[in-house]
């Protein structure tokens, strides 16, 4: 595996990442692989990207291969998408320290800084070694039942535990370090890393945190005590959650994996061993991403 950071200033093998079922990202995929195989540049495509932009457009030329693979030959991985197509690479590649780079072809676009616009000017950077490498911490949890651990995964933006489907309050235990914080009744709890900060943590008034933080936000959804109010807690910290009562409880990982819980169940969480390294072109700036989607300062129509 060669995946370090100095071995991005020259990629040599650059795998190809994207879901969608989209005419757009199909023909981006493949406009973008023929350019990089011009400039010398080994590609993969990642197999279930294959399988359904191969629909689309002729891939044929392509070594289709697993993440794991990914992981074990290629300097980097380029995911063209939005912001749900980023995280599920995330999670998969974390354990590889594969560096990531985004083409945004979502909505938002938080984690994916290129446009399809500047695609391929961007690759003449990242290709001459003109990118800047940005690491991200990710949140590893598991699900303890009756004393023995039954699920466990990764999370780069979050991991929510909440009430499920059914309309009635969670209540669960809120325990930082092995010291008791509360008893909460609420719709769940948001546990979000600084990179989550812009994510379902912002809608529940969570803060935003700038992505070099290295702690981890706990934002309270709909609580019924007012004076529950988010809380920052360090880097370092283990947090446990344990469900004292509910109907449906469940816990999820970056809004893509789900695993149901039941009253009793600890859901233990704390910062991973792995980061995930984001690769961001020479023009980029977090706070110039905020104001862009967040829409900061912009005026009001007729003013």
């Amino acid at each position: 595996m060669n995946s370090s950071f100095a071995s991005c200033r020259s990629p040599r093998t650059i795998a190809l990442v994207g879901k969608y079922h989209s005419p757009e990202i199909a023909e981006s995929l493949r406009r973008l692989a023929e350019y990089l195989h011009e400039r010398g540049v080994s590609v993969f495509i990642e197999r279930e990207t294959a399988e359904n932009v191969g629909r689309l457009v002729d891939l044929s030329r392509w070594v289709a291969c697993d993440f794991s693979d990914i992981g074990a030959h290629a300097d980097l991985a380029i995911v063209i998408g939005g912001d749900g197509t980023m995280l599920n690479a995330a999670r998969r590649l974390a354990r590889y320290r594969v560096p990531l780079v985004g083409v945004n072809l979502g909505r938002l676009g938080f984690m994916t800084d290129i446009a399809r616009s500047d695609m391929l000017t961007c690759m003449d950077d990242l290709l001459d070694g003109r990118f800047t490498a940005e690491n991200r911490m990710l949140l590893d949890a598991e699900v303890i039942r009756d004393g023995k651990e039954i699920f466990d995964n990764q999370a780069l933006n979050d991991v929510v535990v909440d009430k499920g489907a059914i309309g009635r309050m969670i209540e669960f235990k809120l325990s930082i370090d092995g010291e008791f914080i509360y008893n909460q009744r609420s719709d769940g709890l948001i546990v979000s890393t600084p990179t989550g900060s812009t994510a379902y943590s912002l809608s529940a008034g969570g803060p935003i945190l700038h992505p070099t933080l290295t702690g981890i936000a706990l934002v309270p959804l709909c609580p019924h005590a007012l004076t529950n109010r988010p809380i920052m807690v360090n880097d370092q910290a283990n947090i446990e959650v344990r469900i004292i009562q509910a109907d449906d409880p469940r816990v999820h990982f970056d809004g893509q994996v789900t695993h149901d819980l039941q009253p009793g169940d600890l859901v233990r969480l704390r910062r991973s061993e792995y980061t995930i390294c984001f690769l961001h072109p020479p023009s980029y700036s977090y706070f110039a991403m905020l104001r862009q989607r967040l829409h900061w300062s912009e005026r009001p129509e007729g003013t």
